[in-house]
């Protein structure tokens, strides 16, 4: 599930830890904890699908910022899944099952409004797109249809008061155990005229023993209307034989403070394929008392033959 990105001043690295709870602070150190627990009932759309209960966010994530002085800090991420754990029967191969999942584990520095950070983590374009779903039956976007995360990869964020900059790089690291692509990903945003504008690029190759790469690249815009957001993003991928177009469209509307409908769609057009075309619409309320705390509901479906609509409910806690 990706959040609908409308507002260009994305934080830089160390910020991942906004809204954390403190554990600690003193002697220049800030110890962050951060938990995202959902569990929702769902029936995915598609033949024949049952309803069950899935474990889609159990996560832990632990930050550490030592101030340094004269504006810098260094900084540390280690973040762990349990959605396997939780979901250990729906594997079918029992070496998959694990108690816990490194979902990124990285350091770094931070020089005023530059981070650069270096470990297992997001590409830049993790930050693109407007698609809104809780969950989606395709992929969200043309970056996430190629890679949006490494091992081995070297990040810089660039935060600045109407702009925003993140360039990576996956290292090939041939050889070593974690070998397994090498890529260079940019993102950039910024706010023109109310319009939150962002554009987006990505050169992939999964496996570098066999010719060739992906070229991916997608632009998207924002518009809050005050009554509602709105945004709409469109990205490509150049596989050589086959080029895929994907765009999303969706609409944010806050029926009351503590709620919010959201109404989406997305296509994807394959060269290769007949395209498919999927809608959703979802509510969502939290808590006035404790907005950490939210329900949400969620139908969607697709115009591919043969499909039944999906749907789901659930509850998150998050700290």
């Amino acid at each position: 599930m990706k959040k609908l990105i409308l507002a260009a001043a994305i934080a830089a690295t160390t910020a991942g830890a906004a809204n954390a709870a403190t554990i600690y602070e003193g002697n220049g150190l800030t110890y962050k904890l951060k938990g995202d627990f959902q569990i929702q009932l769902r029936k995915k759309a598609g033949d024949n699908e049952k309803t069950d209960i899935e474990f889609d966010d159990m996560e832990l994530k632990n930050s550490v910022i030592y101030d340094l002085g004269d504006d810098m800090k260094a900084f540390g991420q280690l973040d762990f899944s349990y959605n396997d754990a939780a979901n250990e029967n729906d594997k079918t191969d029992a070496s998959e099952n694990e108690s816990s999942k490194l979902e990124e584990a990285y350091i770094g520095m931070q020089f005023g409004n530059v981070a650069v950070s270096v470990g297992q983590q997001d590409f830049a374009v993790d930050d693109f797109g407007v698609h809104n779903a809780i969950e989606s039956n395709g992929d969200e976007d043309q970056f996430d249809a190629t890679a949006t995360s490494g091992d081995d990869v070297i990040r810089m964020d660039v935060s600045g008061e109407n702009y925003t900059l993140i360039v990576s790089t996956e290292i090939e690291a041939e050889g070593g155990k974690s070998a397994n692509g090498e890529g260079f990903d940019v993102f950039a945003a910024t706010s023109v005229g109310g319009v939150d504008l962002a554009a987006a690029f990505q050169n992939y190759d999964e496996d570098t023993t066999v010719a060739g790469d992906v070229d991916v690249w997608g632009v998207s815009a924002g518009f809050d209307a005050g009554f509602a957001q709105f945004g709409v993003d469109f990205s490509t991928a150049d596989a050589g034989a086959v080029e895929t177009d994907q765009y999303n469209v969706v609409a944010i509307i806050p029926v009351a403070e503590t709620t919010k409908v959201s109404l989406g769609m997305t296509n994807i057009d394959p060269s290769n394929a007949t395209d498919v075309t999927e809608w959703y619409a979802n509510v969502s309320y939290k808590f006035p008392s404790q907005k950490n705390v939210k329900l949400f509901a969620e139908i969607s479906d697709t115009d591919e033959t043969d499909v039944d609509m999906g749907a789901l409910a659930g509850m998150q806690i998050k700290f």
